[in-house]
């Protein structure tokens, strides 16, 4: 058997569940991925969706530990 080499596989949570994970709102997750940039969102017909990668969570978690001045 040949080794192969894995690659990382990019995993992504909607905004409902980057919400529950990181333990706040949809509302406040919308307002620090507007601010910030991350997350991709898509768009069909009048629906729209949020997607995070957990890199990106990670970012955001950091971003919201950090104090307000």
């Amino acid at each position: 058997m040949k080794n192969q080499e894995l690659k990382p596989e990019l995993k992504y949570v909607t905004r409902r569940r980057a919400a529950v994970l990181l333990g706040m709102s949809e509302t406040e997750l919308r307002q620090i991925s507007s601010d910030s940039g991350f997350g991709l969102t898509e768009r069909v017909g009048e629906q729209e969706e949020t997607f995070f990668t957990y890199e990106e969570l990670r970012q955001i978690c950091q971003l919201a530990l950090q104090p307000v001045h």
